[in-house]
């Protein structure tokens, strides 16, 4: 059974696997389309709808229909209400989720169960989480997160050579800056395809900027003209119903602005009607400080990645719906001096994301070959393997996914290597006295990491010591508090007395390549350990995961 590639995107999701000629391939909707639209209409306490349904209904039913929920993912307090309950951002995904997964069945496809499920490479540790927690709760099996620009590098890779994902053994090296320009969040990444290696190198963004801001923008322009226009009518901004009615219009126009120079759009509120004359122009004027704060992440990217010895960029990739704005390669010519070419910007993550979904479940039933044998410790990776004795296992799982060999041993030489998004630091006392960050792990440091530090108690016979963890919220490492997120925290209780000030308390963070963090600390002489583990993006307690889970259970979508 295989491994589904899920995009989860703040405006369209959609969701990949690997077809019979082993080539990643997109499961179409109920009506044959390719994405979906990341909006749940509540219809009661137990029927939500799920799609393009969901978002016309948004002019209908603007106080059930919820979307851009991907915005919130990692918010604590963030809830939608709806019929007397309320919805988590994980809970609102994994109801996106379980609709693709319904797609998935109608097409006449394997149940869904393994997944990789993609995420905009700046998200951190929390946003993570909460998407692992949004599988869990549509009840898959979350195999990987992969970020986004990885997965988009994936699907490029794939395509570069007849016979599959070859980044070496006769590719040129290459190094790409993948411009992620989605419908709520921005990611730049410079990666380095070589070797059958796929190394990023530096990450830049913003999960709070996509082409949502685009569209609202251009509502508050339309909603100026209406005005105008018509000064007795009601603002459409005011009225909730106006408001989605104005920004479904808007982002209409910037679709249609995107293939022509002007458009009209008809405004009908209160009675009141306008036609307003639109431009592309005037659309470009109004949104460029929003196209230059993207252009200046992508330069602070390469500045980065040059720092790390990246000189030249070879193709820049344009992802993510929005990138199709002419402007968008405009400006990146225009001032970074790269020419962009659009690669399948709707679809190449979610079939990225079902390329390494693939090669998960191939290195996994590799590895599981090689151990039932005793060839392979568990837990060690299959290429550890005797050369004779991982061919055959090669061969095995190759005969059983329907494969050639050779794309199974291809699939197992790949090798993902990745950066973290954010620092991460625990507080501590520093040296003139103050409560400030002392960074453990840095922005950019390059995955797996496992990062040790000493510090020292503060009084003798301290009973115990309390352990802040914290991410970072800018992209500048600063020591003052308000600059840092806290991520989660934990004490050591109950040290016996004897011990003097100073006494070695050893923290460790360890963080794979899913970017998940955990976090050990450890009073050493008195061997008290502490095991830290952040939670869930919403920090749900126990009884709110089982209640939220039931919730999602219960829920049925209506067609």
């Amino acid at each position: 059974m295989g491994v589904y590639g899920i995009d989860l995107g703040t405006t369209n999701s959609a969701i990949a696997r690997i077809g019979a000629d082993g080539r990643p391939e997109i499961v179409r909707g109920l009506g044959g389309e390719a994405t979906v639209p990341s909006v749940v209409l509540f219809a009661s306490s137990y029927d939500h709808l799920v799609g393009e349904g969901a978002r016309r209904q948004a002019r209908l039913d603007p106080e059930h229909v919820c979307s851009l929920v991907k915005r919130r993912m990692g918010d604590s307090q963030w809830r939608f209400r709806a019929y007397g309950e309320t919805w988590s951002a994980p809970a609102v995904s994994a109801l996106i989720l379980k609709s693709l997964a319904g797609d998935v069945a109608f097409s006449g496809g394997e149940p869904v169960h393994r997944t990789v499920i993609t995420v905009p490479a700046y998200f951190g540790d929390e946003e993570r989480r909460a998407t692992i927690q949004a599988g869990a709760y549509a009840g898959f099996d979350v195999a990987g997160v992969l970020s986004e620009p990885i997965a988009a590098a994936l699907s490029y890779g794939f395509g570069r050579l007849d016979g599959g994902l070859d980044t070496g053994k006769g590719a040129p090296r290459e190094t790409v800056l993948v411009y992620d320009l989605g419908g709520g969040t921005f990611d730049a990444t410079v990666i380095e395809l070589a070797d059958r290696r796929i190394s990023v190198l530096a990450v830049e963004g913003d999960h709070q900027l996509g082409g949502a801001d685009w569209d609202e923008r251009l509502a508050l322009h339309l909603a100026q003209r209406f005005c105008e226009a018509n000064p007795d009518a009601e603002d459409p901004l005011d009225d909730s119903a106006g408001s989605q009615s104005l920004v479904l219009a808007a982002e209409q126009a910037k679709h249609e602005l995107t293939l022509a120079e002007r458009t009209e759009v008809v405004i009908a509120h209160d009675g009141a009607r306008a036609v307003v004359p639109l431009t592309r122009a005037e659309l470009e004027e109004m949104t460029a400080p929003l196209l230059r704060r993207t252009v200046d992440l992508a330069r602070d990217c390469l500045k980065t990645a040059e720092k790390r010895g990246v000189h030249t960029i070879d193709r820049l990739l344009l992802v993510g719906g929005s990138s199709r704005m002419s402007a968008v390669a405009r400006a990146l010519r225009e001032q970074l001096g790269l020419d962009g070419e659009l690669h399948d910007p709707d679809l190449a993550v979610a079939r990225g994301a079902a390329l390494y979904g693939e090669k998960l479940e191939m290195e996994r039933l590799v590895a599981a070959d090689l151990v039932t044998r005793g060839l392979l410790p568990d837990g060690a990776p299959p290429l550890h393997a005797p050369a004779a004795e991982l061919e055959n296992s090669i061969a095995r799982v190759a005969a059983s996914f329907q494969q050639p060999v050779s794309m199974v041993r291809r699939m197992l030489e790949i090798q993902v290597d990745t950066v973290i998004s954010r620092g991460f630091g625990v507080l501590a006392v520093h040296d003139h006295g103050d409560l400030g960050v002392t960074w453990l792990v840095e922005r950019n440091q390059t995955l797996p990491v496992r990062v040790r530090r000493s510090f020292g108690t503060m009084r003798e016979d301290q009973q115990q010591i309390e352990i802040t963890v914290v991410e970072q919220q800018g992209q500048i490492a600063s020591q003052r508090l308000g600059d840092a997120k806290l991520l989660v925290e934990g004490t050591i209780r109950d040290i016996p007395p004897g011990y003097p000030a100073g006494s070695e308390v050893r923290i460790t963070f360890e963080m794979g390549f899913d970017g998940v963090l955990h976090v050990t600390a450890h009073h050493v002489e008195a061997d008290l350990p502490l095991t830290l583990s952040a939670q869930t993006g919403a920090m749900l307690s126990q009884a709110d995961v089982e209640r939220e889970l039931g919730q999602v259970q219960r829920s049925r979508r209506r067609d």
